[in-house]
C-alpha cells in the first residue's frame, strides 16, 4: 500500500489521538544553549515531565536535537506537565506573547486551544502532534507507530513460553487500538495460538497505576509484558517477576537489561529541525505528516539479550519487507474477536479505518469500553 499517497486525503479526517501523559502541575524551561540576537524563537508544550522515559521524554530530545543542529539561529523554549484543558490556551498566549514563532503541542488533547490559537495569530506557525486537521498556520504531524509494534509483537511472540502476553493500555481510543492490534498481529506472526491480554489504566502517564496493571497480568499468567503509556513502570514489574518487557517510546535496554526484548520507538528530531529551519527560512507550510520506517521517523529499540539471534534475524526480515513494501502489518486475513471477517486474503486494511478503528483482532482478550 501507498501509505504515504493516502495521508494527506485521509488524516484531516482521521481519529489520531497521541500517546503522552496527564499532570496536575505545569511549569516551564528554557535550554541552556545560548542564543545570538534574531535567532527565531520555538516552543514546545508537553502534558508530561520531560524525564518521565517515554512520550514527553523523546519529544524533549527532539528539541534538542533541534539547538544541536541548529546552534545559535534557533533558541528553544518548553512547557512541561500542561494539563489537557483552559489552561493550554493561556499557556499558548504567553509562548506567543513571548516571541516564539513557531509552536509544537505534543498532545491531542491541547487541539481546541491550538485551533482558535491557530485563528488568533495568524502570523505564527503552529503544528499539532496527532492532530486531526491542518489549518492554513497549523501542521499536523505522527508516525506509524503500528510497524514498530508488529516488530516488537513478533520478540514477544518469541519469548512468551506460556502463549500469554499482557498489554498495560492506556486509553481506548483508535491510536491505541491501532496499535495493540499489530502487536498482536506480530506475536501471533510468531507464535499464532498465543493470546494478548488487555487492562486499561485510562492514563498516560500513571507510574503506579501501570505497574499495577502489569503484575495483575502477571499474576493472570503473562509472561512478556507490554504497554502503550509513558512511564516505564511495567518494566519494574516484569523485572520483579523475572519475565520478559517490551516498552514504548524509548530504549530501556541499559535500565532493564535482563527484561529488555525491544521497544517501538520515534525519532523525533529531524521532523522538528526541518519544519524550524522552514521558519527560519521564510518556508514553512502547514501539512499532515505520518512519519515511518522507510523515512526513519519510526523504528525499534535496540534488542535485549532475551532476543535471540534467530528472532532478530526474523523482525530484521521483516523490517525490510515492510520499508520495501512488500509487506503491511494489516494485510489480510484478519478476523476480529467473534471471528468475522474483516480484512479479506490479499487485501490491506483501508487507511482510514486503521486511523479509526475501535474494534480488536482474534488473539487480543479485552474489551474496548464504550464511550
Amino acid at each position: 500500500m501507498k501509505r504515504k499517497a493516502l495521508v494527506a486525503a485521509l488524516l484531516a479526517g482521521s481519529l489520531l489521538a497521541s500517546a503522552c501523559g496527564k499532570s496536575d502541575d505545569s511549569s516551564d524551561s528554557s535550554s541552556d544553549s545560548g542564543s545570538s540576537d534574531g535567532a527565531l524563537k520555538a516552543a514546545w508544550i508537553y502534558v508530561g515531565p520531560t524525564n518521565d522515559g517515554g512520550w514527553t521524554t523523546a519529544h524533549d530530545e527532539g528539541r534538542k536535537a533541534v539547538e544541536k543542529a541548529l546552534g545559535d539561529k534557533v533558541e528553544t523554549t518548553y512547557k512541561e506537565n500542561v494539563p489537557e484543558g483552559p489552561e493550554v490556551a493561556q499557556t499558548i498566549d504567553d509562548l506567543v506573547k513571548d516571541g516564539n514563532k513557531i509552536i509544537f503541542a505534543t498532545s491531542f488533547g491541547f487541539g481546541d486551544a491550538m485551533k482558535a490559537a491557530a485563528e488568533k495569530y495568524p502570523d505564527v506557525h503552529f503544528e499539532w502532534a496527532a492532530g486531526d486537521a491542518a489549518t492554513d498556520n497549523m501542521g499536523i504531524y505522527f508516525g506509524a507507530g503500528e510497524e514498530s509494534l508488529y516488530l516488537s509483537g513478533m520478540a514477544a511472540g518469541a519469548a512468551t513460553e506460556s502463549g500469554t502476553i499482557g498489554f498495560v493500555a492506556p486509553f481506548p481510543i483508535p491510536e491505541v487500538i491501532r496499535h495493540i492490534n499489530a502487536y498482536a498481529l506480530g506475536v501471533q506472526a510468531v507464535k499464532p495460538d498465543a493470546v494478548v491480554k488487555v487492562v486499561w489504566v485510562n492514563s498516560w502517564f500513571d507510574p503506579t497505576k501501570e505497574k499495577q496493571a502489569a503484575e495483575s497480568l502477571i499474576a493472570g499468567g503473562a509472561d512478556v509484558i507490554a504497554n502503550g503509556g509513558d512511564s516505564p513502570a511495567p518494566g519494574e514489574a516484569a523485572k520483579a517477576a523475572k519475565v520478559a518487557w517490551t516498552g514504548y517510546d524509548s530504549d530501556q535496554s541499559e535500565n532493564f537489561p535482563d527484561e529488555w526484548l525491544t521497544a517501538a520507538v520515534y525519532d523525533w528530531g529531524p521532523y522538528y529541525t526541518k519544519q524550524v529551519q522552514a521558519a527560519i527560512d521564510g518556508t514553512w507550510k502547514a501539512g499532515s505528516y505520518y512519519g515511518d520506517l522507510a523515512d526513519g521517523f519510526t523504528n525499534i529499540a535496540p534488542f535485549g539479550k532475551r532476543v535471540t539471534d534467530e528472532t532478530r534475524t526474523a523482525i530484521e526480515a521483516k523490517k525490510s519487507e515492510i520499508i520495501e513494501g512488500s509487506f503491511n502489518e494489516f494485510q489480510g486475513p484478519i478476523v476480529d474477536q467473534s471471528g468475522a471477517e474483516k480484512v479479506k486474503a490479499g487485501e490491506i486494511m483501508d487507511f482510514g479505518e486503521q486511523m479509526s478503528i475501535m474494534w480488536f483482532v482474534k488473539g487480543v482478550e479485552g474489551e474496548i469500553p464504550a464511550s
